[in-house]
Parts: C-alpha cells; structure tokens; sequence
C-alpha cells in the first residue's frame, strides 16, 4: 500500500475512533453524571433513566460501539486493500 494510501486510512481510522468515542463520553459521563437528575425525572422498565445510565446504559453503549467498530474497520480495511 503506498505512503498516501495509509496516511488516509489511517485518518479515517482516527475520525471513526473520534465519533464513537465522543459517543461513549457523551452516553457515561453527560447522561451518567452532569444529567442524572434531569433523567432521573423519566422511568425505564421502573428505574429512573438517569440511573440506569449510571450502572447499565454505559457499558451496554460500550459493548454495541465495540460490534460498530469493528463493521466499521471490516469495510474500512475492504475499501482499502488490506482485509484478510
């Protein structure tokens, strides 16, 4: 793969690595912490939301952004010429 090629998929490797972790940040510590009272005003399955953000919906967020990243990285590696 040329010089050119890898500086790109590399890039789009950060810019996707970007996204989901802002999405882990914004879903663990915005709705976990800094909102927990606002969305602990809502009930989900008789837990208020912002507790349930706090123990469950975190790790939950995390564990589908690990599946997304990785059909992101399976097409991302396609694209570029280096699947398996």
């Amino acid at each position: 793969m040329s010089k050119e090629k890898m500086k790109a998929y590399w890039k789009e490797n950060l810019k996707y690595l970007a996204i989901l972790l802002s999405i882990w940040f914004i879903v663990s510590y915005v709705f976990g912490i800094l909102l927990v009272d606002q969305l602990n005003e809502i009930k989900l399955a008789g837990f208020k939301l912002g507790f349930w953000f706090a123990q469950q919906g975190s790790m939950y967020v995390f564990v589908i952004l690990i599946f997304v990243y990785v059909k992101l990285m399976n097409k991302l590696d396609k694209k570029y010429g280096v699947d398996e």
